[in-house]
């Protein structure tokens, strides 16, 4: 297969580069074998002041450590087997029950001297359902033509309804009766009518 001129110089162009790349890798790994793949050493970081010592941490920001000068061949690393001892038979002496121990007594807790209740007996507490809430609808005014039933303006929340007799309002409140002064409602779920007055603003 013969190539053209062209050709042949896109493949010597590409043998160029592979052996400039190949070179570089070479290279790359010498070095790391040589300096046996450890790091360059970081600089040595100036010792701060006393001052910048002293200063405490503010607004949570991280604060660099404080550098010990001098040498540690003044700090003794030998065990001393008798302070271990004294420090091991130091015993717990409270008061109470040791909270440390499953075989302590417990503390003896001071019993009543009298009935809580007078004549050890209290009122009878009553057995049964919890009476119903009450109707959180408040009745603002009503509406009244000659010849037509009566519309009631009612607030629950931040919602207001107009509502005749037999209508229910929010799924749960049946609208029994209006009067001018009052409104009867029906709390549906508990089966509780209740009257409500007129709000005054």
């Amino acid at each position: 297969m013969k190539l053209g001129s062209e050709d042949k110089k896109k493949v010597a162009v590409a043998i160029v580069l592979a052996v400039i790349v190949l070179f570089l890798v070479l290279r790359m790994v010498f070095s790391l074998v040589g300096s046996g793949g450890t790091p360059a050493p970081l600089p040595p970081q100036v010792e701060q002041s006393t001052a910048a010592r002293a200063q405490p941490r503010q607004n949570g920001q991280d604060h660099e450590a404080v550098k010990v000068s001098g040498s540690l061949s003044h700090l003794d690393p030998t065990l001393h087997p008798e302070w271990m001892a004294a420090a091991e038979s130091l015993k717990y002496h409270g008061t109470g029950r040791n909270i440390f121990s499953m075989s302590s007594t417990p503390v003896a807790i001071e019993q009543p001297k009298g009935s809580i209740r007078p004549n050890g007996h209290g009122p009878a507490v009553a057995q049964g359902p919890p009476p119903p809430p009450p109707i959180d609808l408040k009745f603002f005014g009503y509406e009244s033509h000659s010849g037509a039933e009566r519309k009631a303006f009612l607030l629950h929340g931040d919602d207001i309804f107009i509502a005749s007799p037999g209508d229910v309002v929010d799924h749960r409140y049946k609208i029994v009766s209006i009067a001018p002064m009052s409104i009867q409602v029906q709390d549906i779920p508990y089966n509780d009518t209740q009257t409500l007055p007129l709000v005054q603003n």
